[in-house]
């Protein structure tokens, strides 16, 4: 029973141990609200120099902050409103004017610029804050005034404020801050000169006024005037007018009448003298006209036709070339065709010989070995097998030849002791090679059963002289 307790009571405290750690460890995993930043310090690693990094800045993520060796504090993203009251601040005239305005900054959310917000601003209030951000902008301010003369600040406002938030924003950057907005609710001056110089504008502004509605009232008074003396006037010329019109209406329809014949007559004239002059220059225009028709012609007919010899002459190279091209690559077609045949043929006629030389070397080992692996008695085996035909060609050889009559005289025996018809036929019959000279000639011996050659006193016969005198007459 106790070792059962101890066991259990182990088993608790591991599991305690356990979960104590797995809470630690999601306690240390913080997440950044997006209306603040995080800023990590501690050992958060090196630069990209190898320097040591002084904090980390997250914003909208999360990081686990080890115990021990990292610590980490928010910086509020809230906006700031600086009222910036500025007063007697010098113009470029030497003018001491006031500009009070309104200023709107927060801390920037820009990856360098928050680095310096974590290393400047880090456990500032935001008092503490507004009042540093204060004091940059009042001195950026009275920078920019010494730079501007009055008209500019009064009457050029965009680039007063685009001045001011450039310097003031490049200035807010360095300790980590932004600048979200700027309002000038009013410029004054303690001599009154932007007060003088809108009481001036106002008084050119009426004046300018009342001389135009002056003006309008004297055209008013002009024009009606000269309206009613111009229609007394025009009524009188006009009856006077009519008058005379009507009598010179008459002497202008005679006149008139005049005039118009003679102008006709005049015009009849012109007109003539006018169409026979465009007919001779229309004519001589389309003489000219048709001469350089005929030019441009003649022109156009030559570039043709030499167009046509030099296109033609362009085709016909281009084509000897195009048939040479093809003539050459059809003679190597042609001739690589034929080697390969050749080749081939050759190959295959080597292949044939090749193998009937092995079969008749295997037909001889064979024949070898059928006669005890003895190759003298094999070859006279293959000779006794050939024999037949040999004797067949030595009968061939004399029997073509056709003897019709033959007359021997004999007049006796010679000095070796045979006659002139047995030296006649010895001669015929040693013109056939004899067998153990075909033999000899081979570098091979008769066989034992084919005989064997006899002594030269054995083969000399004794000579009959009787039967040497004896005529021989044979009919083939």
């Amino acid at each position: 029973m106790p070792a059962d307790f101890n066991l259990l009571v182990l088993v608790c405290i591991i599991a305690l141990i356990i979960f104590t750690t797995f809470m630690l460890i999601l306690s240390r995993y913080k997440k950044c609200p997006s209306d603040k930043v995080m800023v990590i310090y501690g050992k958060v690693g090196q630069n990209s120099d190898g320097s040591s990094r002084s904090a980390r800045c997250i914003h909208g993520g999360a990081a686990f902050i080890w115990p021990v060796f990292q610590a980490y504090e928010y910086l509020d993203l809230t906006p700031m409103s600086i009222s910036v009251d500025l007063r007697n601040a010098l113009s470029r005239q030497n003018i001491r004017v006031d500009v009070p305005s309104r200023f709107t900054v927060g801390i920037s959310t820009e990856v360098g610029v928050m680095q310096n917000a974590a290393e400047r601003l880090l456990g500032l209030k935001l008092d503490e804050i507004k009042q540093l951000a204060e004091d940059i902008i009042f001195g950026q301010m009275r920078l920019i005034i010494a730079t501007m003369d009055i008209e500019e600040i009064n009457t050029d406002r965009d680039k007063f404020l685009d001045a001011v938030s450039g310097n003031v924003e490049t200035e807010l950057k360095k300790i980590g801050l932004r600048l979200i907005n700027v309002n000038v609710t009013d410029i004054t001056d303690e001599s009154g000169y932007i007060n003088a110089l809108g009481r001036e504008a106002a008084a050119k502004a009426i004046n300018d006024a009342k001389i135009s509605v002056a003006e309008a009232d004297r055209n008013g008074a002009i024009g009606s005037a000269n309206a009613e003396r111009d229609m007394r006037v025009n009524v009188s010329k006009a009856n006077a007018e009519a008058t005379a019109g009507e009598n010179e209406a008459k002497v202008s329809v005679a006149d008139s009448e005049a005039t118009r014949r003679e102008r006709e007559a005049e015009a009849l004239r012109r007109a003539t003298a006018a169409e026979n002059i465009q007919a001779a220059k229309a004519q001589e225009e389309s003489y000219g006209a048709q001469q350089r028709a005929e030019e441009a012609k003649a022109a156009y007919e030559k570039a043709k036709l030499e167009a046509d010899i030099i296109v033609k002459a362009e085709i016909e190279r281009k084509k000897r070339e195009v048939e040479a091209g093809a003539e050459a690559e059809q003679m190597r077609l042609k001739a690589k065709g034929e080697a390969d045949a050749i080749l081939m043929k050759m190959q295959a006629e080597a292949d044939g010989a090749k193998l009937m030389l092995e079969r008749q070397a295997e037909g001889f080992m064979k024949i070898v070995s059928a006669a005890g692996g003895n190759a003298s008695d094999a070859i006279r085996m293959m000779i006794a097998d050939k024999l037949e035909q040999l004797v067949k060609l030595q009968v061939e050889a004399v029997s073509g030849i056709k003897i019709d009559k033959v007359t021997v005289w004999d007049g006796g025996s010679n000095g070796d002791g045979k006659t002139s018809t047995a030296n006649f036929i010895s001669g015929l019959m040693k013109s056939v090679p004899p067998l153990g000279e075909m033999f000899d000639m081979a570098g091979m011996n008769l066989p034992e059963y084919l005989g064997t050659k006899k002594d030269a006193a054995e083969t000399e016969a004794p000579s009959d002289p009787q039967n040497e005198n004896a005529a021989v007459k044979a009919d083939a």
